[in-house]
């Protein structure tokens, strides 16, 4: 067994490594870059080496300085994690020259198989089923539209080099195919460093299955079931499951059997996942699944597996990485119950998924499961990397026991402030009729977000709880159940005025009528501001306090801030423009995404205070725009 192992990763990952390592006696080495100094991966591990100033590519994504830092303490392993370098065989290879063990594939697979487009090619020798597409060589843009246009849309546009989601359009229309083309290129160079395109049919009931698999330098590949990843936002996964719903041994026979095959083409070595599309218009059929890609690497989902199977994922790397055979033959892996996972990440469904970054003042995580994470209250979440607070994961005897367990944890945890998360969104989603019935398709959140986006203003009963509760002479202890009437309250009954109380919450303000509150149960946390928990949505209130009858300044006045830190890739108008509501005015690339920020509403560009290529801070004025009808 490796008795000493550096993680190239940070975060969640680089802490579940940990933990795994340090059960088997390994010693362990994390590296950090400025932003991760004091990071909960950096104070788990046995050891931690400084590698760079706080971007990515100046830091995690330094290969030569990971193995320097492998070197000078000793570490005889290098583990990628997810993300960052984990799929790069020059890595890969770069660790092996080194004389240092990599926990991972070898680098031959990982370039088999990390093109898209030859990755088909392969599966298709294999006997792989693979989705209908263009996979040339040619990009000319006029020949990558020509070939949509034969396959019939809509299509997918999808990164050679990508993952995760990045790179990929879905195009309805011929007439949008230019658009899409421009910035999923745009977005694969800047994220891959590579912006060749290959193009699918866009399955109309999509549903995303994966399985995972495992091989030896023994020969032996085995696979350990399939996930279910389908619910997804901007093809980035939500929530995951194992096994799939509405999968029958036959066609889980076929889709693990076709997944070992396509091990097995490329001498697959650890922990890999084959990803299929499944046509799902008539249930999951073996003969309407395909080939979509395989990731060289574990994946943030994997918990899932180990649930259902028992196994630690982790530990057979290790012990892949250190010559031994697989720790268990395919017979001997069986799937019991249901597990699900929940990705928790700083973020606002209200503000349009934007990003929460900051201290995490409050975190309270889920106590009764599973739950893996990289941060604890008081650490930061940085602008600078994936903004996953934690993976909640639930396992019970049933899919149906696992969805209220998961519901019953999102509806009393994790609360967290002033950071937003999609808690509430993740509660409404999982708690939707059709991901209750196993039915989702990968469409799902596009068509129904009005649905499963918590609303931006908290419920009315909510009000009079916060109002009883932010009386001056009321103390309440933070997270402690309570209700408007269990204790005394100084207001005289005879006073009309002193049983009124104006609080806020957000930007909007409310004058509370005390004496005809109704009676209800709330949960609250913290004094100012006190927070409550509606659904996994966490809502803060606190007594309103004038500050002058000044003008506001927002959106309104036509003033358009960056709402994050990032880097601006693309500027769409020009000073003077005439631009229509919702027209797109610049693209602002952050936290791994690109964000578009438009016009809100019909008017003329006054201020352009943005450039291709500029970084900018959160709250700087970027574009203002003035109404029609009023001077600049």
């Amino acid at each position: 067994m490796i008795r000493s192992l550096l993680i190239a990763n940070r975060g969640e990952i680089a802490c579940r490594v940990i933990r795994t390592a340090r059960r088997l006696g390994v010693r362990t080495v994390a590296v950090y870059s400025d932003a991760d100094r004091n990071a909960l991966h950096v104070r788990m591990a046995d050891e931690a080496v400084h590698i760079g100033p706080s971007p990515a590519r100046e830091s995690y994504l330094r290969g030569d300085r990971i193995i320097e830092a492998a070197k000078a303490t000793g570490a005889e392993a290098i583990h990628p994690g997810y993300g960052f370098l984990s799929e790069n065989a020059d890595f890969a290879q770069a660790v092996i020259d080194a004389g240092l063990i990599w926990v991972g594939p070898k680098p031959d697979s990982i370039r088999a198989m990390g093109l898209k487009d030859a990755a088909k090619k392969m599966m298709q020798e294999a006997g792989v089923p693979v989705t209908p597409g263009y996979l040339g060589e040619d990009q000319d843009p006029a020949r990558l539209k020509k070939e949509a246009d034969a396959i019939g849309y809509p299509v997918l546009i999808k990164a050679v080099a990508g993952g995760g989601g990045k790179g990929m359009r879905r195009v309805d229309a011929p007439d949008q195919f230019d658009d899409a083309l421009d910035s999923a290129k745009r977005e694969a160079a800047s994220s891959f460093g590579d912006d060749r395109v290959l193009i699918e049919k866009y399955i109309s009931s999509p549903r995303h299955i994966e399985v995972q698999v495992f091989g030896d330098s023994h020969g032996n590949v085995v696979h350990l079931f399939e996930r279910d990843c389908s619910l997804q936002r901007r093809h980035q996964k939500v929530i995951e499951e194992a096994p799939a719903p509405g999968m029958d041994a036959a066609t889980r026979e076929a889709v693990t059997s076709a997944a070992v095959r396509a091990a097995q083409a490329v001498n697959y070595e650890s922990a890999g996942t084959i990803e299929f599309i499944a046509d799902a218009s008539d249930g999951l059929r073996a003969d309407r699944i395909w080939f979509m890609e395989m990731n060289t690497r574990l994946q943030v989902e994997h918990p899932v597996t180990e649930e259902i199977t028992g196994q630690d994922l982790v530990e057979w790397q290790l012990r892949v990485a250190s010559g031994e055979k697989l720790p268990k033959t395919q017979d001997e892996l069986t799937i019991t119950g249901h597990a699900i996972e929940a990705r928790l990440y700083a973020e606002d469904p209200a503000k349009g998924f934007l990003p929460s970054v900051g201290r995490l003042e409050y975190l309270f995580l889920p106590e009764d499961v599973r739950v893996d994470t990289g941060v604890e209250q008081g650490d930061a979440i940085s602008p600078f990397y994936d903004p996953m607070i934690a993976k909640v994961i639930v396992h019970a005897p049933t899919r149906s026991e696992a969805v209220d367990t998961l519901l019953s944890e999102l509806n009393r945890r994790p609360i967290s402030w002033p950071v937003r998360t999609n808690a509430g969104f993740l509660y409404r989603a999982a708690d939707a009729q059709e991901f209750r019935s196993g039915t989702i398709t990968t469409a799902f959140l596009e068509t129904h977000v009005e649905e499963v986006v918590p609303p931006a203003e908290p419920p009315s009963n909510m009000w009079y709880g916060a109002a009883w509760n932010l009386l001056p002479s009321r103390p309440v202890n933070e997270c402690r159940a309570a209700t408007p009437w269990d204790g005394f309250h100084p207001l005289r009954l005879n006073s009309p005025e002193s049983a009124r109380l104006a609080i806020q919450s957000g930007d909007v303000v409310r004058v509370i009528d005390m004496l005809n509150s109704p009676n209800g149960n709330w949960t609250a946390s913290g004094r100012d501001p006190m927070l409550m928990l509606d659904r996994g949505q966490v809502y803060s209130f606190r007594i309103y306090e004038p500050r002058g009858t000044g003008t506001s300044h927002g959106l309104h006045d036509g003033e358009i801030e960056a709402p994050m830190p990032g880097k601006v890739t693309a500027v769409e108008v020009s000073q003077g423009e005439k631009v229509a509501q919702g027209q797109r005015l610049l693209t602002l690339e952050a936290m791994k995404m690109e964000h578009a920020l438009t016009a809100p509403f019909d008017g003329t560009v006054a201020e352009l205070n943005a450039t291709p290529g500029a970084q900018v801070n959160e709250g700087q004025l970027l574009v203002k725009v003035t109404p029609e009808d009023r001077p600049s």
